[in-house]
C-alpha cells in the first residue's frame, strides 16, 4: 500500500530521480530522528531514574539492562513491558538501535507475531469445539476474523516496506493510518463474538491468543507516533524541503475526466467506461460482482464502472485485490444495491454489508446502498468500507442499526443521504462526513437513535468521526423517540460536529452512555459551530469528555489534516471543502 505508484507509472528517468530523492531524504531523515532519540534517552534517563526510585517499576533488574535507546522508545507506549521484552532481546549493536530500525523491528514483531496467532483461527485449528459442525455463529465468527487478521497482516507488511522504501517523513500519515487498521481489524475480531453468550468463552480464548499481537501494534504505532510528535514539535519538516516525490507522478484522471466527474451528470459517451452493467441486457454484465470480476488484479490504472439504473438484489463485495475501482450509477435512488444479511439470522455485523469496499481508491457515485433487514433485525449494515482512500459521492446509504460501517483507513463522504436509527454510523476510520443528510428514521418501539457510535481504541490512533457542514434531519416522525449524537462504543471514542444543522428533534442531552450514565473521561467529543434549534449545548451531559475547543483545534478535523486529504482527493475529481 506504499502511497507511491498509486496511479500510474513513471519512466526510467523519473524513477532515477524519484530515487535519488529518497535516499537523501532518507540520509536526512535518519540524523534527525537520531537527534530526537538522542534528546528523547536524556529525558527517559531522567524521569525513568524519578520513577524507579519511587516505586520500582517496570521489572527491577530487567528493566535496568534494557538499551536506553529501546527504553527511550518502549517508555511512550501503552505497553512498555511488552515493548521492551519484544524488542530488546533483537538489539545487538549499535547499528540496531537506531530509531528508524527501531521502528522497523517493531513492526515486524508484531507482524510475525499476529502470523502465529493466525494459524489459531485457520478452519481445522483449535479455536473451534471438535464436533461442532453446526454452531453456525462461532464458525461465521472464526470466518470473519481469518479476514481481518488477513487485512491486519497487509497494513502490517505495508507499513514494513513503506518504512524500509521511503523515509518516515515522507510516510507518517500512511504509516499512521496503517496501523491503526492494523490494531482496529484486529479488535473487530473480537467484537465479533458480542452480543451472544454463547461465544463468551470463545471470546475469552481469541482475546488471549491476540494479546500480544494486539500490544505490538499498539507499540508500533505509539513510536510513530513519538517520532511525528517531535518532529513537529521540533519543525524538522523544514529540514525535508525537497520536492515531494508525488510532484512527479502523472495522474490517472485526466483535467478533461476530472471536470466531467465534477459536473452534475455522467455520461458513457462522455467518459471512458470500461464496463456497463445493467439489468435489462444492455451492458456486458447483469450483477455487479460479475462486473467487480473483470478488474485487473491491483491495477494502477482507474477501472471505471457503469451501473445502470435497477435494483441490484446482491451482496456486493470489491475485493482487497481490486485497486482504483470506480462505480457510478445514474442517481442514488435510481441505481440501487439492495440486500438483507443481518446479525439476528446469525451473520456477524462485520459480514452483514449489502456492499463492502475493501480494495484501496474506490469511488463511488450516484448510486444507493440499502439493507432491508428492518429494524427488528439489529445490526444490518448497507455499507462498510474498509478501503484506504475511498470516496462516496453523492450516495444513498439506508438501513435501521449500523448502516454504515465506516471500518478503518481514509475515508471521504460527499453530499450522501444516510438513514438510520440505532448507531448507523460507526466503525472506527478516518473519516469526513461533509455536507451530508444525516437522517434519523423511527426507530422500534422502546428503541432510542444513537447516530453516531465511533470505536477508537487506541489514543494513539488517528481515528475518528467528522461531520462537517451536514444537515441533520429527521426521516419521519420522532417525536416519541430521543435522538442523541452519538454513545461512545470505546474508549478513545472521537467524534466531531462542526458547522452542521441540527433540528429540534435532537435531545437536549446531546449524548448517550454506552452503558450505565456516564462515559469514559477518555473520549473525545466537540460540538463546534453548529447552528438549528437542536444545536444548544446549554443542557448536554456533563462529561469530562466533551471538549471545547478552538477554531484552530478544529482545523484539525477538516479534510486536509484529518484524512490528509489535500495529498489524494483532487485526482479523484469530487469536489471538496479542504478546511474550516
Amino acid at each position: 500500500m506504499a502511497s507511491l505508484g498509486a496511479y500510474g507509472k513513471v519512466d526510467e528517468a523519473k524513477q532515477e530521480r524519484l530515487d535519488a530523492r529518497r535516499k537523501t531524504r532518507k540520509r536526512v531523515t535518519i540524523i534527525a530522528l537520531s537527534s530526537i532519540v538522542f534528546v528523547g534517552v536524556l529525558v527517559a534517563a531522567v524521569v525513568g531514574g524519578i520513577n524507579s526510585s519511587k516505586d520500582g517499576r517496570k521489572g527491577g533488574s530487567d528493566y535496568q539492562s534494557v538499551s536506553t535507546s529501546v527504553k527511550a522508545v518502549c517508555d511512550g507506549t501503552l505497553y512498555p513491558d511488552s515493548c521492551y521484552s519484544s524488542l530488546n532481546p533483537l538489539v545487538h549493536s549499535s547499528q540496531d538501535d537506531q530509531p528508524v530500525k527501531l521502528f522497523k523491528l517493531s513492526v515486524q514483531v508484531a507482524k510475525d507475531e499476529l502470523s502465529r496467532a493466525s494459524q489459531f483461527f485457520s478452519e481445522n485449528g483449535p479455536l473451534l469445539p471438535k464436533g461442532i459442525t453446526d454452531d453456525k455463529m462461532s464458525i461465521a465468527a472464526l470466518k470473519s476474523c481469518r479476514e481481518l487478521l488477513g487485512l491486519a497482516l497487509d497494513h502490517l507488511e505495508s507499513s514494513l516496506s513503506t518504512a524500509g522504501d521511503l523515509s518516515l517523513f515522507e510516510a507518517m500519515e500512511d504509516l499512521k493510518t496503517w496501523l491503526s487498521s492494523a490494531g482496529t481489524c484486529q479488535q473487530t475480531c473480537m467484537d465479533g463474538f458480542d452480543h451472544n453468550a454463547s461465544l463468551e468463552s470463545l471470546k475469552t480464548s481469541v482475546s488471549k491468543y491476540l494479546q500480544n499481537s494486539t500490544e505490538f501494534t499498539s507499540n508500533s504505532l505509539a513510536i510513530m507516533n513519538q517520532f511525528a510528535k517531535l518532529a513537529k514539535s521540533l519543525k524538522l519538516r523544514r529540514l525535508m524541503s525537497l520536492p515531494s516525490a508525488m510532484d512527479d507522478m502523472p495522474h490517472w484522471l485526466s483535467p478533461k475526466d476530472r471536470r466531467l466527474l465534477q459536473s452534475s451528470t455522467l455520461s458513457t459517451s462522455k467518459m471512458k467506461v470500461d464496463v456497463i452493467v445493467a439489468k435489462d441486457r444492455s451492458g456486458k454484465y447483469k450483477t455487479i460482482n460479475d462486473a467487480l470480476n473483470a478488474v485487473p488484479e491491483k491495477s494502477q490504472k482507474r477501472f471505471v464502472i457503469y451501473v445502470k439504473k435497477g435494483v441490484y438484489n446482491e451482496n456486493v463485495r470489491v475485493e482487497k485485490s481490486k485497486w482504483n475501482v470506480m462505480m457510478f450509477g445514474d442517481g442514488m435512488e435510481a441505481t440501487l444495491v439492495s440486500g438483507s444479511l443481518n446479525f439476528v439470522d446469525g451473520t456477524p455485523t462485520f459480514q452483514t454489508a449489502t456492499f463492502a469496499v475493501f480494495g484501496k481508491g474506490f469511488i463511488a457515485r450516484d448510486m444507493g446502498f440499502c439493507n432491508t433487514a428492518g429494524s427488528i433485525k439489529h445490526q444490518a449494515v448497507a455499507l462498510m468500507s474498509t478501503s484506504d482512500q475511498s470516496v462516496f459521492y453523492r450516495c444513498g446509504i439506508d438501513a435501521f442499526q449500523d448502516s454504515l460501517y465506516a471500518h478503518s483507513n481514509r475515508q471521504f463522504y460527499r453530499e450522501c443521504n444516510i438513514y438510520g436509527t440505532v448507531d448507523f454510523i460507526f466503525g472506527n476510520s478516518a473519516v469526513v462526513l461533509q455536507n451530508c443528510n444525516i437522517l434519523p428514521k423511527v426507530p422500534m418501539p422502546g428503541q432510542q437513535n444513537t447516530i453516531t457510535a465511533q470505536g477508537k481504541i487506541d489514543p494513539n490512533q488517528n481515528t475518528g468521526i467528522s461531520i462537517q457542514n451536514c444537515t441533520i434531519w429527521p426521516s419521519g416522525n420522532l417525536s416519541s423517540a430521543s435522538t442523541f449524537l452519538g454513545r461512545p462504543w470505546k474508549n478513545y471514542s472521537t467524534t466531531v460536529y462542526m458547522g452542521s444543522m441540527m433540528g429540534s428533534f435532537i435531545d437536549p442531552k446531546g449524548w448517550l452512555p454506552w452503558t450505565g450514565d456516564t462515559a469514559p473521561d477518555t473520549i473525545f467529543y466537540v460540538e463546534y459551530k453548529n447552528f438549528g434549534p437542536g444545536s444548544s449545548t446549554k443542557n448536554r451531559v456533563n462529561w469530562k469528555g466533551l471538549r471545547n475547543i478552538t477554531n484552530k483545534q478544529a482545523t484539525k478535523f477538516t479534510v486536509k489534516s484529518f484524512i490528509d486529504g489535500d495529498k489524494w482527493l483532487p485526482e479523484t475529481g469530487v469536489k471538496y471543502k479542504p478546511g474550516w
